[in-house]
């Protein structure tokens, strides 16, 4: 069976949003993820901060990671999330993962995601299927 580390390696390897985002990891472990990425300008939208997706984007990519990390594959299947502050070019973004819920079938996720001077810009919940297919 693959280590955690191991899986997040690769979904990487064909993740190319991830990589366009500069995703880098952080701390990964069974249920829980940890990972960064600086926003640059063309992730600006015309008010000259980040578009939503950015944020919204590196706590999916978190989710996916933590909810993966037990070996089998996930994906999402109901996600929502509250901007709280808003990001400008250049800010350092760490995406934290925290498990609520886990089952057979479905897992349940929050993701904080904070500034470089540890201020939360946004939540994020996410909620996953989880298949009997393994990594």
């Amino acid at each position: 069976m693959k280590s955690p580390k191991e899986i997040v390696e690769t979904m990487m390897r064909s993740d190319a949003f991830s990589k366009w985002l500069g995703i880098e990891l952080i701390s990964i472990e069974k249920g829980f993820c940890s990972l960064s990425c600086v926003v640059k300008s063309d992730m600006l939208n015309g008010f000259h901060i980040a578009h939503g997706g950015i944020s919204y984007s590196i706590a999916d990519s978190c989710l996916a990671f933590a909810s993966n990390s037990y070996g089998l594959h996930c994906v999402s299947i109901e996600t929502s999330i509250s901007h709280i502050k808003k990001v400008v070019l250049d800010d350092h973004l760490t995406a934290t993962s925290r498990e609520i819920s886990r089952n057979k079938k479905t897992g349940i996720y929050e993701i904080s995601i904070h500034n470089q001077n540890n201020e939360l810009i946004a939540m994020f919940k996410g909620t996953v299927y989880i298949s009997e297919k393994h990594w």
